[in-house]
């Protein structure tokens, strides 16, 4: 991992970030794509960056279990999701949920750290500090089969995106509260740039910024208020009620609240077939 000065990565690139105790590391998909796991630190603590392409689900997990570092190998795919196995105990684990489903260990599940999915440069922006990870030369060939999979429009059946809502392969932006969990369209994300919704008692804000591509969640509670958002010009938001305005990060730069910030919603961008899967309660927006 290098710093932004030594960057060799496009800063168009998708990537998962990580922020744990003040430092920030990115990982391209790209690269972990292929690999599906990356072990390394951030701000002291272990981290398992994970991704699984057929399901385009990114997940950063604590890999530490009876307060000592576990190592995991890649062994399949259970309903198209990535099956790591845990060196001590052989227990088998679904990538997309950090459970483990087969083996000593089967009903336990690794602790889920924070984690977005954004541009390099986007996330540079917020974290200009951060460390980004590089390829690996000896990868190169493997790496240029997933040049399109950002895109969604790579060759692979298994990983490339369906244009169209609620297929298997389309895009959603899934997001869970307590035992609640919601799909969004990316589509009609797409069309609309932003929704507000609620999920069991969650009050929502997602957001796409002009880019098309970079996309946010955020609780639009604020002082034990609900606020409403309308839509300025650029990746600008006011809210309804105070007329102060906000970024795309949930930072208020003027008005009543000024410097004021929402809080973010863990979410994700991945296949329906995937967050359908794994969320067989799940609502549609």
């Amino acid at each position: 991992l290098v710093a932004a000065e030594h960057n060799k990565v496009g800063l168009e690139k998708l990537v998962i970030g990580v922020n744990v105790n003040g430092e920030s590391k990115a990982y391209p998909i790209q690269i972990i794509g292929y690999h599906h796991q990356v072990r390394d630190t951030v701000g002291g603590t272990p981290v398992m960056v994970t991704y699984c392409t057929v399901c385009r689900t990114g997940r950063v997990f604590s890999p530490t279990m009876n307060g000592k570092p576990e190592t995991f190998r890649l062994v399949g795919m259970d309903h198209f999701n990535a099956m790591f196995e845990d060196a001590t105990t052989k227990s088998w684990w679904r990538q997309v949920t950090g459970e483990s489903v087969a083996g000593p260990l089967k009903g336990t599940k690794l602790n889920e750290l924070p984690s977005q999915q954004t541009t390099l440069g986007n996330w540079l922006r917020l974290h200009p500090d951060s460390k980004i990870l590089q390829p690996d030369s000896a990868f190169a060939e493997q790496y240029a089969d997933l040049e399109l999979f950002d895109k969604g429009t790579i060759k692979s059946g298994l990983e490339k995106r369906d244009s169209g809502s609620w297929k298997m392969k389309s895009w959603v932006i899934g997001i869970e509260s307590n035992q609640f969990s919601k799909a969004y369209d990316w589509n009609r994300l797409l069309s609309e740039k932003m929704i507000q919704d609620s999920i069991g008692s969650l009050p929502v804000l997602l957001t796409l910024a002009d880019d098309s591509v970079n996309f946010y969640v955020h609780d639009r509670r604020l002082n034990n208020s609900v606020l409403s958002f309308e839509r300025a010009i650029g990746d600008t938001l006011i809210d309804i009620q105070s007329r102060s305005k906000w970024t795309m990060d949930g930072v208020c730069v003027s008005g009543p609240y000024a410097d004021k910030k929402l809080e973010r919603v863990q979410a994700y961008q991945e296949f329906w077939h995937s967050w359908q899967t794994f969320h067989p309660n799940t609502t549609k927006y």
